[in-house]
């Protein structure tokens, strides 16, 4: 395909990026929230989120990992009910099919966070909660073509009672698009080791092991969920280019990286993007999956990770094509979906 006249965003590539069809394997259910989204759910449930986009923005702008936390759970404050919940869900789907050209997602759920009450009311049941999900997952199907995949994570901050009770959901309350058991939130004083229990039971019950790890803490983190947890993908895994044993293992074991660019600057886990681990462990030989992790929140979309991975990469659309063929065969899609998507893009590249 030959390379486009520069679209709005200025980048040379940013035409053939819009158009290519692509899974996100590391992105959260209520981080993918665009402000229009966020408007609507704060105008619902007035309070500390304003429903106003500019102020949003405003927001949205974050000192540091502990700020930005606070921020994403004021925003799960105003998700309240199981309308919310299928309304955020299905405008997320419409905002990556329609904007976006994604074909598959795995979203990173924390239900956790809206089945325990709020501060003025008594949350929702598991049941509900769950109901909503799979609503909007089968009509965001139905309506634009878009798979969605669920991964349940532990809020770290919450600790043990929030590890037992996402597991209760995800093994007695199993959704038909879940596929895989998380770890997120703060990893500063939230050590991996005591989670070990509740990974052994979701991997038993054949869910896929998929933490975040070495995102604001060093090596031995990702190291911990490695040989821990049965991690057999990594969330971040920024800190694993300062070991380079790790580094090794990682691409010898054949284990991705879920690399989340934009989102590392905004939280402060990187500096700036000239000083981004991507080149090192591409050089090493580790499989790379570009992702936007909470996009609006980090004033960023898919598109604009994989034109940043071009820059930082140096890639031409054949590269970019690759790390979208990545992504796709990293995730846990059904067999007959990868190869749908896979084509897709091969059909795309030769146009």
């Amino acid at each position: 395909m030959s390379t486009p006249l520069q679209s709005p965003s200025g980048h040379p590539l940013a035409a053939f990026v819009a158009g290519l069809p692509k899974a996100e394997l590391h992105v959260h259910h209520v981080g993918s929230a665009s402000a229009r989204i966020v408007s609507e759910l704060a105008a619902r449930h007035p309070g500390t989120v304003p429903s106003d986009p500019d102020e949003l923005r405003r927001f949205y702008e974050f000192r540091d990992f502990a700020h930005f936390v606070e921020v994403y759970l004021a925003v799960v404050d105003i998700i309240r009910t199981p309308e919310d919940i299928r309304y955020l869900t299905y405008e997320v789907a419409r905002e990556m099919a329609t904007g976006q050209n994604l074909r598959y997602a795995e979203l990173t759920c924390t239900p956790y966070t809206s089945v325990q009450p709020h501060a003025d009311d008594k949350g929702m049941p598991i049941e509900a909660y769950s109901e909503a999900i799979e609503d909007a997952r089968v009509a965001a199907e139905r309506d634009f073509g878009l798979v969605l995949r669920w991964i349940y994570d532990i809020p770290g901050e919450s600790g043990l009672p929030a590890a037992d009770k996402t597991l209760e959901y995800a093994l007695d309350h199993r959704t038909e698009g879940l596929i895989g058991f998380g770890l997120g939130g703060p990893e500063i004083g939230v050590p991996r080791p005591q989670f070990q229990p509740h990974f052994d039971a979701a991997r038993a019950a054949g869910l896929r092991s998929l933490p975040h790890a070495g995102e604001t803490t060093g090596p031995q983190t990702v190291w911990d969920a490695l040989n821990l947890l049965g991690a057999e993908r990594i969330g971040h895994g920024t800190s694993s280019a300062q070991d380079p044993e790790l580094l090794v293992h990682l691409a010898e074991r054949g284990i991705p990286l879920e690399v989340c660019p934009s989102s590392n600057i905004a939280t402060r886990a990187v500096t700036t993007l000239d000083e981004h681990p991507i080149r090192a462990f591409r050089d090493a030989g580790v499989t790379i999956t570009i992702n936007s992790d909470d996009p609006p929140m980090f004033g960023t979309d898919l598109n604009r990770e994989y034109e940043i991975a071009a820059d930082l990469l140096d890639l031409d659309e054949s590269g970019l094509a690759d790390l979208a063929r990545a992504a796709v065969n990293a995730s846990y899609a059904e067999d007959d979906v990868k190869k749908r998507i896979l084509g897709e893009i091969d059909e795309y590249v030769a146009d």
